[in-house]
């Protein structure tokens, strides 16, 4: 009875050390395959916040016109950067119009996220790369989703699935993405949670 039980501790044991080493597979692919956008808002009032969703609409309009979707994670990253005079212009432009007389700030680099759930879909916490506007203070409440590949544009899940796996994502990590509450999300999120704490000492 002893050895059984041995044998089954130690077969449990290898399924959670395998199902361990492939939730942080998949969380490494997400983090070097993903560009957040991320637009914090000068503050909480109303008028703040609505100036943040038009910044957001202004940045958002600007990529759908020229990113080209067909780019590698790596190439995006480049042009990003090199766009950024360009989108300082286009956030500051749209600020502007909508009254505002403050800073608008555009930069690009590897920011700690928290878990986050969208319409069609769930992202783990963890250390992406982003493109990052803020507005002011930046003290406000803080808008994201995804610039790269644009998985926050598509309405249906049929359609995330789509842009998600013609990205390059496995079918069993898609599905990981659209099940927030399932056992191998909550293993993506518990290691995102965990870079992050070690991204920010």
């Amino acid at each position: 009875m002893k050895k059984l039980l041995k044998i089954l501790g130690i077969g449990l044991l290898l399924v959670v050390l395998v199902g361990v080493g492939s939730a942080i597979k998949d969380h490494r692919y997400l983090t070097e395959h993903v560009i957040r956008l991320h637009v914090v808002a000068n503050s909480d009032s109303q008028a703040d916040q609505q100036l943040k969703l038009q910044v957001r609409d202004g940045i958002t309009a600007w990529l759908a016109e020229h990113a080209d979707l067909n780019m590698t994670t790596r190439q995006a990253a480049a042009w990003l950067q090199a766009q950024l005079p360009q989108l300082q212009e286009v956030a500051k432009e749209t600020a502007t119009a909508a009254g505002w007389d403050g800073d608008v700030a555009v930069s690009f680099g590897r920011e700690a996220f928290p878990i986050r759930e969208y319409e069609t879909f769930s992202l783990p916490a963890g250390v992406y790369q982003a493109l990052r506007v803020t507005i002011g203070k930046a003290q406000g409440k803080n808008w994201w989703c995804v610039v790269f590949p644009s998985l926050c544009l598509p309405a249906t899940t049929e359609d995330f699935r789509d842009t998600a796996v013609g990205s390059g994502f496995s079918e069993d990590l898609t599905d990981t993405l659209e099940k927030p509450y399932e056992v191998r999300f909550f293993l993506l999120d518990l290691w995102g949670r965990l870079e992050n704490f070690l991204f920010r000492r």
